[in-house]
């Protein structure tokens, strides 16, 4: 039995073949895909992650992932030969979870990968458990045994991440959380200072979903120079 089933979206072969091997002798399951348009063809509910190159002709990475997360949370690492900190946001705020600079070590793919399968496993088996857990405050409801969250009433589609993010601020309220607290408790990896920029652009991405005016959040807060905390604000 594999380890889990990886979709690869990348128009250069050598690298597509190189990352298929790499995977294959690890015990993963993978399909490969040479442009955007195939990768989301050959998208299933079997996909357990989608490495994903940034550039590629016809459909983009970007656009790529996007119609992904209209049918799928599964986890997304964007592949990518810029080398701009704007362009790799971008990426993450299109509904990427990490992204890798090429050229990159197998090791270090490697790595992102187990991590986040981790988490995703975790995430999508959450709701076997046989009582269930709820947190509220607020307003806000996580329900631990569904994965559901909902604001006032209101449902909202989290990813695996944001519910990540959410979940461990919300079990300890007021709590000021570092972005490296943040980054090595979810991303399960080690924090090195780039990351600030991705627990940043999720925290955002948080924000829009949850809060009534992002640009002034009562539940998501930040403590200059500091980190996040979460507050129960005012219902």
């Amino acid at each position: 039995m594999g380890k889990g089933n990886v979709l690869i979206i990348e128009d250069d072969r050598d690298i597509r073949e190189g990352v298929r091997i790499l995977l294959e002798s690890e015990g993963y399951l993978v399909t490969e895909a040479e442009n955007g348009e195939e990768g989301l063809n050959r998208l299933s509910d079997d996909t357990d992650l989608v490495i994903l190159d940034v550039m590629m002709p016809g459909i983009s990475g970007f656009k790529t992932c996007q119609e992904i997360r209209k049918t799928s949370i599964v986890p997304v690492i964007f592949l990518t030969a810029k080398t701009d900190e704007t362009d790799k946001l971008s990426g993450l705020m299109m509904g990427g979870d990490d992204y890798i600079s090429k050229p990159f070590s197998y090791a270090e793919l490697l790595g992102r990968v187990k991590a986040l399968l981790r988490r995703y496993r975790v995430y999508a088996q959450n709701g076997s458990r046989e009582k269930e857990k709820c947190i509220e405050a607020g307003g806000i409801r996580i329900n631990e045994e569904f994965n559901e969250v909902s604001v006032r009433g209101e449902t909202k589609e989290l990813s695996n991440i944001e519910y990540s993010i959410l979940l461990l601020m919300m079990k300890y309220p007021g709590k000021i959380f570092s972005a490296s607290n943040l980054y090595e408790s979810v991303w399960d990896e080690p924090y090195y200072y780039t990351c600030s920029n991705t627990v940043m652009v999720h925290i955002r991405k948080l924000r829009a979903k949850i809060e009534s005016d992002p640009q002034n959040p009562r539940y998501i807060q930040t403590v200059w120079g500091k980190g996040y905390k979460f507050e129960a604000g005012n219902q």
